[in-house]
């Protein structure tokens, strides 16, 4: 059988490599001022962590979660029909989203211990969902995202929201372009009374709803907001608003974010139906859309502040957002905008015209590699118009030729392969000569 990648799965190879490098650079321009360091999660956790964060009414734990097994556990759960004989240890999940596992570690190292400051982190890694693969979803996907352990201050999640817009405009978006939605969900002092609310309105409207939405109404109601089907959400828009129902400790927090983000000229938009898909978050909630580029949201995030005891640590509050990495690339393109940049696709080839000068090319090969200049050469002994096509197949901007004459008056012929034209250049100012072209 011929090898092939998994379904939902994509191989990252040049441009997008180059990509998702250049998300992470642009990630660490944005994040590093505001005293964020990177951190690294594994990608397989114990089930719990999950399921306990993210929440089992959700349907990333009910249905997207992909589920781990070493071959031993996996024969007993077939005998046996269920997990339930395998210790917590032995129940594990490949990592479906970034927050809970980064809040399992604060707990499990102690990272926010009583008194400490804030704990800022930020990652960029690949996340796994089962879901049905299409234009912007796939089964294994990559995310930047920033957590941040510690602070309940309504700066913390405005100054979030900020490092948010700003990473998009690093990576190229015209902010006029995007909608920032913001809402907030409340706190456990007055979420229940609205989430009774909810569950009443949809018991009302039980015959309009799906059977999915009925079930979600027992479990988490306020997951029916966020139902593909077009007729529930038809029927969900006359349904209570959260905004109605805020205490006055979360209707205050909310009002304190809006400000900070009018104070930093960042313009949103309200939406009371916004929830997220996690049941971790609190209060402030927040999303991204790019309308017209057909990808969805590019990017949300909120405040969790009961995550962290959850997971068994103390009540430490936290705030933090994700973006996709495979969405926000489809929704640049969309836009018409590159995310590869110029020092990328400066490119050159060495061409030597004979057997006698691949000494010389592999010195000048040499040179310019030292000096961070992408190089390509020829290793399958060509002739030199050979190595011009070969050139033009890798897409370089430049040839650098090494020759006999060339050399003998201490320089080297550039041959600009977009333009044709040449120009001697001498043999000791070619690296400066090509990194001026950029």
């Amino acid at each position: 059988m011929r090898a092939q990648k998994a379904e939902g799965t994509r191989d990252l190879i040049g441009d997008e490599m180059r990509a998702w490098t250049r998300m992470q650079e642009a990630a660490a321009a944005v994040f590093h001022p505001y005293g964020f360091d990177e951190v690294e999660t594994p990608a397989i956790e114990q089930l719990d962590v999950f399921v306990h964060g993210i929440g089992e009414s959700t349907d990333v734990v009910r249905k997207e979660m992909f589920r781990v097994f070493s071959g031993a556990n996996y024969e007993r759960v077939l005998a046996e029909g269920s997990d339930a004989s395998l210790k917590p240890k032995q129940r594990l999940a490949l990592r479906p989203e970034g927050t809970a596992g980064v809040v399992r570690s604060v707990v499990e190292n102690n990272l926010v211990p009583q008194g400490a400051a804030p704990l800022k982190v930020y990652y960029a890694e690949p996340m796994f969902r089962g879901e049905r693969p299409q234009r912007g979803r796939l089964r294994q996907f990559h995310q930047i995202g920033l957590e941040w352990i510690g602070a309940p201050d309504p700066a913390a999640d405005a100054e979030c929201i900020i490092m948010l817009m700003d990473f998009y405009r690093e990576l190229g978006f015209d902010l006029s372009k995007l909608r920032l939605l913001i809402n907030s969900m409340g706190d456990p002092a007055c979420r229940p009374a609205y989430r009774e609310s909810v569950r009443s309105f949809i018991f009302d409207h039980a015959d309009e709803m799906c059977d999915e939405c009925l079930v979600r109404a027992k479990i988490n109601p306020l997951r029916a907001f966020d139902c593909k089907n077009e007729h529930c959400r038809e029927v969900m828009q006359a349904a209570p608003l959260v905004t109605e129902s805020l205490c006055e400790d979360c209707a205050s927090h909310y009002a304190e974010v809006k400000a900070y983000l009018d104070r930093a000229g960042i313009a949103y938009i309200e939406d009371p139906r916004l929830v997220r898909g996690l049941d971790y978050y609190t209060r402030t909630v927040f999303e991204v859309e790019v309308p017209g580029a057909g990808v969805g949201s590019i990017g949300g995030g909120g405040r969790y502040d009961g995550l962290v005891e959850i997971e068994g640590g103390r009540p430490t509050p936290g705030v933090g957002f994700a973006v996709g990495f495979e969405r926000a690339l489809l929704a640049l393109e969309a836009m018409g905008v590159s995310m590869v940049s110029p020092a990328d696709e400066l490119g050159v080839y060495v061409a030597a015209t004979g057997a006698d000068m691949r000494t010389h090319a592999f010195d000048v090969c040499l040179d310019l590699r030292r000096a961070g200049i992408r190089t390509e050469a020829d290793y399958q002994s060509r002739s030199l118009k050979g190595q011009f096509k070969q050139a033009d197949k890798l897409g370089v901007r430049f040839a650098v030729i090494v020759g006999e004459e060339e050399l003998a008056a201490g320089s080297v012929k550039v041959r600009n392969l977009t333009t044709r034209t040449e120009e001697l250049v001498a043999r000791e100012e070619i690296a400066a000569y090509l990194l001026a072209q950029v």
